[in-house]
């Protein structure tokens, strides 16, 4: 505590009054003559303007690998900027439309009975016999699955993905940790174990010549340069965005929800103005909608995969 004390006054006259010593202090005292600092708050009955802020600090629950997940897709991100892309519309602008059409047509084709065997696993036997009777139709008509003869008018049947990944959802297994992998891009745990047993399926039930790396080289080269041209605009309006990383992550996290949800028949999560929205039948395909409002369909629309 500093006190400062002043001199008392010299004499003066008889009738002059005398003056006490002032005592200055930088701290608060105790009551009395010297006096306290009143105590700092808001009046009493009011509230002070005291903001408090809430939050979790470190990733995601659904993407504990945040960091290594990030810096693997910064690297597959400058590998499509200097290869992948550039191949991508390469295979596109070089081959014409009705070949490229008759590659994708054979890879799907090929998928067919992971799709058929994961329709039965569920329980919808009529799905799993319309998915092998396009594999019938196709597989012969359809020249090996180049033409896609089963979804002519006059037959009707639509092309329906289904894999091992599905059917873990469907029996309400999670999704797992978020990952992405190198080339692969985008998964989950889930995803990616089943995605790999829909790919070893031929080789390990059929054999030759599905288990030659032939086979598997040409498969991997051809659906995933489908699959960049598919996403194209896609992908470039997700590098157009404040934060790339975590678009792609919900993105997709948010497509696998709505794909398994509507595969188990469960209502979606509708958007406010709900009461406005379009019919079902009435919604533009994906491709057509802006990335937020794929984000927003209205509840009960079926994924184009189904």
């Amino acid at each position: 505590m500093l006190s400062v004390t002043s001199p008392l006054p010299p004499p003066g006259p008889a009738d002059a009054l005398p003056l006490a010593p002032m005592v200055w202090s930088l701290t608060p005292q105790d009551a009395g003559v010297q006096g306290t600092l009143p105590e700092e708050g808001p009046p009493e009955g009011e509230e002070g303007n005291e903001i408090i802020i809430e939050g979790s600090y470190g990733p995601p629950a659904s993407d504990p690998a945040e960091q290594i997940n990030a810096e693997s897709y910064r690297l597959t991100q400058a590998m499509d900027n200097v290869l992948i892309e550039p191949l991508a519309y390469a295979y596109r602008d070089g081959l014409p439309e009705p070949i490229r059409d008759g590659l994708g047509n054979v890879v799907r084709n090929l998928g067919e009975p992971s799709n058929a065997l994961n329709y039965l696993l569920q329980g919808k036997v009529g799905k799993a016999f319309e998915t092998l009777g396009r594999l019938a139709i196709n597989s012969t008509l359809g020249i090996g699955g180049l033409i896609d003869i089963a979804e002519k008018p006059g037959i009707g049947l639509p092309y329906r993905r289904n894999g091992f990944a599905d059917t873990f959802g469907y029996y309400g297994v999670g999704a797992g940790p978020y990952l992405f992998l190198p080339v692969t891009g985008p998964t989950s745990l889930r995803d990616f174990i089943g995605n790999t047993l829909d790919q070893s399926l031929l080789p390990f039930a059929l054999g030759k010549p599905f288990n030659k790396p032939e086979y598997a080289v040409t498969y991997f080269v051809v659906n995933g340069l489908d699959q960049r041209l598919a996403f194209d605009a896609e992908l470039a309006e997700i590098e157009a965005s404040d934060d790339p990383y975590g678009m792609r992550r919900d993105t997709y996290l948010e497509r696998r929800r709505r794909e398994i949800a509507a595969l188990k028949g469960e209502p979606m999560d509708a958007p406010e103005d709900a009461d406005e929205a379009a019919p079902a039948q009435d919604i533009p395909p994906l491709s057509r909608l802006s990335l937020p409002e794929r984000l927003q369909i209205a509840a009960g629309t079926v994924p184009e995969s189904r």
